[in-house]
Order: C-alpha cells, then sequence, then structure tokens
C-alpha cells in the first residue's frame, strides 16, 4: 500500500526517536544527540548515533527513521511498523483507495516536473539571455559555489520559455499548471507562465526535494517577489525556505536563525550561518514554529531594524504563546536601524551578525519592551493597562507552571522598571532578578520597628501562602536579612512549581532545606507576639489585609499604587477575586492613614 508522504511525514514529526529507540538500547546524551552500542551488531564502544530524524552506526553502517528501526530491531514489515508508531502517535493510518493511490502519483509525477523546471532554469541562468540575472547574483555578492548550491535560476525574459524547454521531456501544460509553474485563465482556459523575467529560487522540502520556487523580478515591476501557490506538495503555512540546509545546519551545532527573506538566508550561509530560514511571503505561522521547534528548542527570530520588523516581531511572540512549553521557547534578536542580514554581512562580514545574535533577548524580555512601546507607561492609567498586558500574555501560555515564571519575571521587570525610574536612571536593558531567589543588595541598617514588620510578613505567608500571587513583587522587593531573607528565597521557590501553595507543604519544603531554626526565629513570640492576622485560624481576607496593612508602614507609595492597579483590573475584570484584593488594599490603605498600629511598633 502506498502512504500519502504527508502523513508519513506528521508520523515522523510525531515520533521521538530517542524514546522508540531507547526502548531497546541504553542511550546517553552526546551533546545534542544521543549514543549507545549498536542493537544490530556486538560492540563494546558506542558507535551508534541518534539524532532527531535518524538513526546511524558509524561501525556496521545501519542507518533509518523510527519506521526502519522497528522493522530491522524487530523484524516487523513496513505496514506493521507504520501501525505500530501511528497508535502511539494517535494517528489513523489513512485506509488504502484509487484516489490515494492516484494522489501519489500525482505527487511523485508533480516532483518530477519541478526538477525538470529547476534543471531549464539553472540552464538558462548560464546562456547568453540569463547574463542580467547571473550579474546580479553575483552583485550581491554571492558566489559561483553558493549559487550552485542553492540551485539558482533564470525563468527566461518573456512567457513561453519553459513550456518550450520541457515539452521535449513530454510533459504537458496541465502538469505545469498543476505544479504551480502555469496558470490557466478561467475565462479563455489559456494557460501561461506564471514566472518570467524573474530570478529563480527552488523551495524546497525537509528532505531536500524541490517543491516550489519564488521568483525576483529583473527591473522596477510588481511585485518584487512571486511564491508558487498552493499544491498538492507546497503548502505556504507549513514550509521554510532553505529548510533542508538548516536541519544539517542545526546537527553541526549551528543557531537556528529565522529571518525574513530569500537573500538573507542565502547571504547569512555563505558568511557561514548555516542554519538560516525563512518564511514564504507571510507571517511566521503556528505550523512554522512547530517545524523549528523540530529542529531546535530555542531559534532564534531575526527582524528587519524597521517599523514592518517591529510589528513582525511583535505577532511572532505573540503567536508563540500559546504554543511555548518547558522545552521549547524563542529569542528574539533586532538588526540596527536600515539594516538586514543581507547587508548587514556584506558591509560587517560575520562577527556584525555574530554581534547581533550575542544581543538576542530571550522572550520575556523581547515581549516586556514590546507590550511597553504598544501603550506606554508614562502615567498611572498607562502603568495600569500595561501590567494589566503583560499579566494577560502570561495568561496565554496554557503551561500553568510556565505562565506561573512568565508572570514573575514581567511583573519582576515592571517593577523593577518602575524603580529605576524613579531614580532617575534610563529602564532599559537591566538584568531581572532570577526566578525563585532574591538577589542580595546592600542597604543601611535597618532598625528594628522595619525588621519586626519583615518578620511578619514573612510569618503571615508562612501561615498563609495562597496570599503568595497577590503579594510577591510587593514581597520581593523587600529589604530583608538573615532568616527572613533565606525563608523568602525558599518560599518563592517553592510556590513557583508547588501544586497547592498551602502551610503543611510549604513546611515540609522548609523543613526538608534545612531552614527549621530559621522558620522557628520568624514565628518566634519575641520581641512582640505575632499579630492575629498571622495565625492560621484566620480567615484568608483577614491575612490579606493585615498583611497589606503592615507592608503599608514600609512603603505606603507602593501600597497606593497596588490599590489603583486592583480598581483598574476590577473594573475591567470583576470576579470575586478581584474585589477581594481591592477590598483587602483598600481597607490596608485606610488602616494606614488613620495610623492604626500593626503590632510591629511595639517592637520600638
Amino acid at each position: 500500500m502506498a502512504l500519502p508522504p504527508n502523513f508519513l511525514d506528521e508520523l515522523r514529526a510525531r515520533t521521538p526517536l530517542p524514546a522508540v529507540i531507547g526502548r531497546r538500547v541504553r542511550l546517553t546524551r552526546s551533546g545534542r544527540n544521543w549514543k549507545g552500542n549498536c542493537p544490530f551488531h556486538g560492540e563494546k564502544t558506542p558507535s551508534f548515533y541518534v539524532y532527531d530524524d535518524h538513526f546511524h552506526c558509524f561501525g556496521c553502517g545501519a542507518h533509518g527513521d523510527a519506521i526502519g528501526f522497528v522493522m530491522q530491531s524487530q523484524g516487523a514489515g513496513f505496514m506493521e511498523a507504520v501501525e505500530q508508531l501511528a497508535t502511539e502517535a494517535g494517528l489513523d493510518v489513512p485506509k488504502p483507495t484509487p484516489e490515494a493511490a492516484e494522489a501519489e502519483r500525482e505527487r511523485h509525477t508533480l516532483i518530477s516536473v519541478l526538477q525538470a523546471a529547476e534543471t531549464a532554469y539553472i540552464r538558462r541562468l548560464h546562456l547568453p539571455e540569463g547574463r542580467v540575472a547571473l550579474e546580479y547574483l553575483r552583485g550581491r555578492g554571492l558566489t559561483d559555489e553558493t549559487i550552485e548550491r542553492f540551485g539558482l535560476g533564470w525563468s527566461g525574459e518573456g512567457r513561453g520559455a519553459l513550456t518550450a524547454d520541457l515539452a521535449r521531456d513530454g510533459i504537458t501544460q496541465d502538469q505545469l499548471v498543476e505544479s504551480g509553474l502555469m496558470r490557466r485563465d478561467e475565462d479563455s482556459g489559456r494557460a501561461y507562465d506564471l514566472f518570467f523575467n524573474r530570478v529563480m529560487f527552488p523551495i524546497r522540502d525537509r528532505r531536500g526535494r524541490t517543491i516550489s520556487f519564488g521568483g525576483r523580478i529583473m527591473g522596477d515591476g510588481q511585485p518584487k517577489y512571486v511564491n508558487g501557490p498552493e499544491t498538492p506538495l507546497f503548502s505556504k503555512r507549513r514550509n521554510l525556505y532553505g529548510l533542508d540546509l538548516a536541519r544539517e545546519g542545526v546537527r553541526k551545532g549551528a543557531t537556528l536563525v529565522v529571518v525574513e527573506g530569500y537573500m538573507d538566508v542565502i547571504a547569512l550561509a555563505q558568511a557561514g550561518f548555516g542554519a538560516a530560514v525563512a518564511p514564504l511571503g507571510t507571517a511566521l505561522t503556528e505550523e512554522q514554529m512547530e517545524e523549528l521547534w523540530h529542529l531546535s528548542p530555542m531559534p532564534v527570530l531575526c527582524f528587519d531594524g524597521d517599523a514592518a520588523g517591529a510589528r513582525a516581531a511583535a505577532r511572532a511572540a505573540e503567536m508563540a504563546l500559546p504554543l511555548l512549553a518547558s522545552d521549547r521557547t524563542l529569542k528574539l534578536a533586532t538588526l540596527p536601524a536600515k539594516e538586514d542580514p543581507d547587508s548587514l554581512v556584506r558591509r560587517q562580514g560575520k562577527a556584525g551578525f555574530d554581534a547581533v545574535l550575542d544581543a538576542a533577548a530571550p522572550l520575556a524580555d523581547a515581549l516586556f519592551d514590546m507590550l511597553r512601546e504598544a501603550g506606554g507607561d508614562a502615567t498611572p492609567e498607562l502603568r495600569a493597562a500595561f501590567r494589566t498586558r503583560l499579566e494577560e500574555a502570561a495568561k496565554r501560555i496554557p503551561d500553568k507552571s510556565l505562565a506561573s515564571e512568565y508572570r514573575s519575571a514581567l511583573l519582576d521587570k515592571f517593577f523593577a522598571s518602575r524603580r529605576r525610574a524613579a531614580n532617575g536612571r534610563p529602564t532599559k536593558g537591566f538584568a531581572p532578578q532570577p526566578l525563585g531567589r532574591v538577589a542580595p543588595r546592600p542597604h543601611p541598617a535597618l532598625d528594628i520597628t522595619t525588621l519586626e514588620r519583615g518578620r511578619i510578613l514573612t510569618a503571615i505567608l508562612i501561615r498563609h501562602p495562597s496570599l503568595l500571587h497577590d503579594v510577591d513583587h510587593a514581597y520581593a522587593d523587600l529589604d530583608l536579612a538573615g532568616p527572613q531573607a533565606r525563608v523568602r528565597n525558599a518560599l518563592r521557590e517553592w510556590a513557583s512549581h508547588a501544586d497547592r501553595l498551602d502551610s503543611a507543604g510549604l513546611m515540609d519544603h522548609l523543613s526538608s532545606a534545612g531552614l527549621t531554626a530559621d522558620v522557628e526565629q520568624v514565628m518566634a513570640p519575641v520581641p512582640v507576639p505575632l499579630p492575629a492576622c498571622s495565625a492560621a485560624t484566620a480567615m484568608p481576607a483577614e491575612a490579606a489585609t493585615g498583611w497589606w496593612h503592615i507592608f503599608g508602614f514600609l512603603n505606603v507609595d507602593r501600597l497606593r499604587e497596588e490599590l489603583t492597579l486592583a480598581e483598574a483590573e476590577a473594573a475591567r475584570n470583576l470576579t470575586g477575586d478581584t474585589v477581594r484584593r481591592q477590598v483587602a488594599l483598600k481597607e490596608a490603605l485606610l488602616k494606614v492613614q488613620r495610623g492604626e498600629p500593626d503590632g510591629a511598633d511595639l517592637a520600638a
């Protein structure tokens, strides 16, 4: 039975090869890949290597993909291996039908047609009629070796050249239309060439087979670039230019870089960046992101340094958020103004683009800057809206643990930028505090009342750790010392991954971390007894109001800002949680304004 190649590609993409082979071979990490003793011949020194989509033994020469491994290791037939892997991957094996068999034959026919077209385009590039195109490519700094490697060609100046070239091979106009090389007028029924007077760029699939073309016009005509239409072989949403060569580059350790155009990919490859790809006339899609993550857990998206590049970066970041996981993310690199990768490497060489990659920002940092620029943060109202945008962005990540980490990272930057702005220092380029850990910072000796307030705030959170989601960023900014600082670090680290924020679980964690003595010091009834809001029997609302009341004596301006943000959130999204937070903050501020004692003042 002939199976559709797109089904087999999907099956291979969904089948983690190290997991399949690891059932029979003990594998160990070897860089980005895996190695072990070959199961097909006896050996004591591992020579059997597993890559992202194939295995190879350098001892006996065994080679193949997941399907081939099941066949060779279990003595299974092709369909038996496919059905086994499809069941594990949650895929249904297509049923054999005459239509499927015909579609398979058609695909092979189209591949042959496109390969013949590529050969014809290359031949014309080196004829006298192709001189203008060849001079253009050489004028862009491309060597003959690069031109050959990427299969660049010339369409001919007028319509009809391709039909004449391929007719001698028995290729018909209907086949050229089906392969996307010609279009048929619906009214007249006449077919005409899609590409003429253009430099031709073959678009290849991950296996290196030509599946479509892009063409750049010579002269001032429009559109400057044209891509082939959707066909049974080619989907603009799924394919990437340069994907076949990038796969090889990533295997050799190159950084996977996404740029905007054909010439960017080619120029970077010639400069030594062997893993560059580009989307095909569309914004980056979810399907293309999945393809990128199949090659690398952290590709770098590199956009031109203009307004269009900034918009493309913002769209890509927003699109990627719902797809993120702990083992796949992005970095974003921005080029200098009026530069693209092609122009940059021609002017500054490899070092210039290396600097761009070295400055690439993790997605959380890039997202923060994008969301700030989207609406500004110059007034309290704008800051409230900015914080809402940050929190909404984090909520779009389906992995709850990762979403929590993003929320912490984004809000850490939010409050740190506010502090820096208040001190008259620039807000960009600072290094945020690591998640789950508060970096020590020098501060003057704290008076006893301040120390006691920090102790009480920590004690409340030990008894009511569920409050941490609401108070974490205020708590992280406090000057704490000694036992309180150590407990805070452990508490925040535990909360970042705990399934449930309960006091018993927290106490177990603190005990296992060797902080029992520090906890006892925090919870001790000296120099004054802890207030009622820190008791285990206190209601959540009482604990929240008490926490913010005590915090307000340490930083009343911050308390007012938290109340403003809570009021804005409640107005935008009225829920029980947003109302309770607003009420707790308002009551705490009233207590501070009335000067109601918080208990810590008795220590003075």
